[in-house]
């Protein structure tokens, strides 16, 4: 016998809402695990620049007994002649648009936070202002990179 009745093909709306749940589900986890790693990428990258410029900074003090002053180290032609084997770009935090070797001021001093590293050179007694003065005096230094996810700051300090 033959059925009157036409036979429809297609997805039901419930067929088409829980593909659309299944996909949204996996979306959120693939983005929340992408922007993890991505976070811990840059992380990893301001622990390389950190021991880097501290090395770059150690090998200056052998040669020139002293540390250099921010105002020098901030500045990217004194960086390029002085500290040959520092890559300009270690200078610079990987969530900043700060570019240094083409702008001054990449780095910063005071108060650390987030988007930026802190280079604070000081004299034997703690002072930044005669350091900046008479960089000559340069002794000691903090160097800070502040990490993403809550995972702290990497700081560095002058090895003697």
């Amino acid at each position: 016998m033959i059925s009157l009745k036409k036979r429809q093909e297609g997805f039901t709306i419930v067929e088409l809402l829980i593909v659309i749940v299944v996909i949204g589900i996996l979306a959120a986890i693939v983005i929340t695990t992408y922007s993890g790693i991505q976070a811990k990428a840059r992380n990893a990258k301001r622990q390389t620049d950190m021991n880097s410029v501290q090395t770059n900074l150690e090998a200056y003090y052998a040669t020139n007994g002293h540390y250099p002053s921010y105002a020098d180290l901030n500045n990217p032609a004194w960086t390029t002649a002085n500290m040959k084997s520092l890559d300009v770009t270690a200078l610079e935090d990987p969530s900043s648009t700060c570019v240094q070797s083409s702008t001054t001021n990449c780095l910063s001093t005071g108060t650390p936070a987030a988007g930026s590293y802190y280079y604070t050179p000081t004299d034997s007694t703690g002072s930044a202002a005669n350091c900046e003065a008479n960089d000559t005096t340069c002794s000691q230094y903090t160097l800070t990179a502040t990490l993403e996810g809550g995972a702290g700051t990497d700081v560095k300090h002058n090895l003697d």
